[in-house]
Formats: C-alpha cells, structure tokens, sequence
C-alpha cells in the first residue's frame, strides 16, 4: 500500500512563502497525476495544483500565478512552491494522485497571519 507523508508547512506570514513536500513510498509519479489538495476549516477539500504523470502542471485560480508544482521522481517527492502567501490559503495541504486513490496522510498544516 502507498504512503504519503507531507511536510513543509508552517506559520507565515502574508505575503511570505513555503516549500510543501510529499513523500511517496512507491514509485507512483509516472503512472499517475499527482495532486496537491487542501482542506480549510469547515469547507471541504479542494484540488489545487496537478502534475500529470508526463509532468504538465495545471493549477486552481485561486493559487495560479504564485504556486508552482514540481516532482523529483528519483526520490518519489512531489513539491509544492507557495509564493506570496494569503490569509485564505490556511488550510491543511495533503497530496494524493489525481483523482485520488490512496490512503490521506497527515496533510501540513499551512497557517498565514501576520
């Protein structure tokens, strides 16, 4: 069974930015899209940011033009680059293939407040 471990998240404040990483234990990347989601309190989760297993991004508009998705297949990690951080994107960040598949890992919990 695949596992994934996401880290990277943190306190920040608006306007700063974060690296959000998740670890996979299998070498999933090439097979399928893999996904970044995220989850605010009281709202449901929501897909943000794709790679497809040919490695083509697509993005939700609420973080187009200031995330960036990108994998390293060597290590099973995908990466999350969160630029220009606001308040409304505090949320718990899980990954997952897309659409998903896999058990949900812990998520990272990504707070921005000054």
């Amino acid at each position: 069974q695949v596992q994934l471990v996401e880290s990277g998240g943190g306190l920040v404040q608006p306007g700063g930015s974060l690296r959000l990483s998740c670890a996979a234990s299998g070498s999933i990347f090439s097979i399928h899209a893999m996904g970044w989601y995220r989850q605010a309190p009281g709202k449901q989760r929501e897909l943000v940011a794709l790679m497809t297993n040919v490695g083509i991004p697509n993005y939700a508009d609420s973080v187009k033009g200031r995330s960036t998705i990108s994998r390293d297949n060597a290590k099973n990690t995908v990466y999350l680059q969160m630029n220009s951080l606001k308040p409304e994107d505090t949320a718990v960040y899980y990954c997952n293939a897309v659409p998903e598949r896999y058990p949900w890992g812990q998520g990272t919990q990504v707070t921005v407040s000054s």
